[in-house]
């Protein structure tokens, strides 16, 4: 697709081949200068159907899980099509160019412009799904997009690149919209490339995340997940485990927003495990308990040749009877937090962890420590049917997102029954290092100028901002 060839790891002009990338990227962007609102939609749609087109979706859905190991076809399909169209769905909602909001009583119109080309750090759980969400979102700003894949998911990160550039040229595009990084990528690529930017936005390990912010460009970066989810007394135990176990199961658990652990109260317990184990899920004995740890994690590790695999393999590999192999997931009880107590972190793996706790005071305190430890501002979750208790947990909790009776890894990153906003990128505020508090939208992607008229004067008396605390505390 006119992209520089592949060549020696030693023999690559690192800086070079970034500045003929964001060349390129600022001459596409010139393309777009006069472009109204229309025409660009047209180009957000025309790399929006180049992964929703079902012969693609497969296609790009069966190279990433070929090319990394992880997650399932059916899903990744799902990922590349559901996510799309509902991201899409969001973005023709939204101006970005030209005049944006015009409030004439306060005597402000607001223009939206471009934040420059963009780097897409992406990581090898989405290397088809989080290039084009994150595409679409920066030329929905009239902005060009340079995706950095990580090494395993290289090929299909590639490959759905010349797909959206095929499809921008149909539509009379420049193809240079959208760029990847060259084969063999590596660090100082990626690096370079965070330096040149205008703009970096950074979904994957929490060292890229890093990277990104120290890079001295404006970035936005994403929090680890670790989601507990509370499962209250006196609901319908069946309906909440069957949304717990097609978001645990889904793509293998490689989800930052699937459940990792589930924290029950005492009289709902018997119930609840009773739901999940019809719902699919397998309890592990203490004796397996102890094989799951030995074999989830080696050295500290999450072991890549469990992880993200299927139920059968994992039973396999811990060592379960028969029956376990036909199960969908694997439940393990734990009652710690933090180092010592491994389950209490992500597990990337259909395994959750289940901590049993008295009431609900201790539900949140429980929640508390295990974001505390790991997942923090992410998000946490919530099966029950008094209003008042997930009211609760918004207020006290140090999180972006709670999710009430949602199946959690459909419900986190945007659905359409509930208001967030479909992205593959979820913000954690400052809780977890993150720049941004929400899930990424276009709002990020583009640069806004404000022209100010005056209006009438707008201020008040000396009396009506100082009187009430004057009455109370004196001059």
């Amino acid at each position: 697709m006119g992209q520089p060839a592949g060549r020696p790891a030693q023999d690559i002009d690192v800086e070079a081949i970034i500045t003929g990338l964001m060349a390129r990227g600022r001459k596409a962007m010139a393309s777009l200068k006069d472009a109204d609102q229309a025409r660009v939609d047209e180009a957000v749609t025309a790399l929006a159907w180049s992964i929703y087109k079902p012969e693609n979706a497969r296609a790009l859905a069966e190279m990433a899980v070929d090319d990394t190991g992880l997650g399932t076809v059916e899903s990744k399909i799902i990922k590349n099509t559901r996510k799309t169209f509902g991201a899409l769905r969001d973005l023709m909602r939204a101006r970005t160019v030209g005049i944006i909001e015009e409030d004439k009583a306060r005597g402000l119109v607001k223009y939206g412009k471009p934040v420059g080309v963009v780097a897409a750090i992406c990581p090898s759980t989405n290397p088809a799904a989080t290039p084009i969400n994150k595409a679409m979102m920066a030329v929905k700003g009239a902005n060009a997009v340079i995706i950095a894949p990580s090494p395993a998911g290289l090929a299909t990160s590639t490959r759905t690149v010349e797909l959206a550039r095929m499809e921008l040229e149909k539509a009379g595009f420049d193809p240079d919209l959208i760029q990847v990084l060259p084969a063999p990528v590596n660090k100082a690529l990626t690096h370079e490339l965070m330096r040149q930017c205008d703009l970096i936005v950074c979904t994957g390990s929490q060292n890229n995340v890093r990277q990104a912010y120290s890079s001295g460009t404006p970035a936005i970066g994403v929090g680890a997940g670790n989601v507990p989810v509370i499962i209250d007394s006196g609901i319908d135990y069946d309906d909440a485990a069957e949304k717990i176990c097609a978001s645990k199961t889904f793509d293998n658990s490689t989800s930052c927003s699937s459940e990792n652990s589930l924290v029950i109260i005492d009289d709902a317990f018997d119930d609840a495990i009773a739901a999940l184990q019809r719902a699919g899920g397998y309890m592990a004995s203490d004796a397996e308990r102890q094989n799951i740890l030995d074999t989830l994690w080696v050295n500290g590790n999450l072991n890549r040749h469990v992880i993200a695999k299927d139920p059968d393999i994992l039973a396999e590999a811990f060592g379960m009877p028969e029956a376990a192999k036909s199960c969908k997931f694997f439940m393990a009880m734990e009652e710690g937090v933090g180092d010592d107590y491994p389950l209490s972190d992500e597990k990337l793996s259909q395994v959750l962890t289940v901590y049993r706790v008295k009431d609900f005071d201790a539900a949140v305190a429980k929640v508390d420590e295990i974001l505390a430890y790991k997942g923090a501002g992410h998000s946490c979750g919530i099966h029950t049917s008094d209003p008042a208790k997930p009211k609760r947990l918004a207020e006290e909790l140090d999180v972006v997102r709670v999710l009430v009776n949602q199946a959690h890894t459909f419900g986190n990153g945007g659905s359409f029954n509930n208001g967030l906003n479909f992205t593959l990128s979820m913000g954690c505020g400052t809780w977890a290092g993150n720049s941004i508090s929400e899930n990424l939208n276009y709002s990020h992607f583009i640069n806004i100028t404000h022209l100010v008229t005056t209006v009438g004067e707008d201020k008040p008396s000396e009396e009506e901002m100082f009187g009430a605390y004057w009455g109370r505390y004196g001059q």
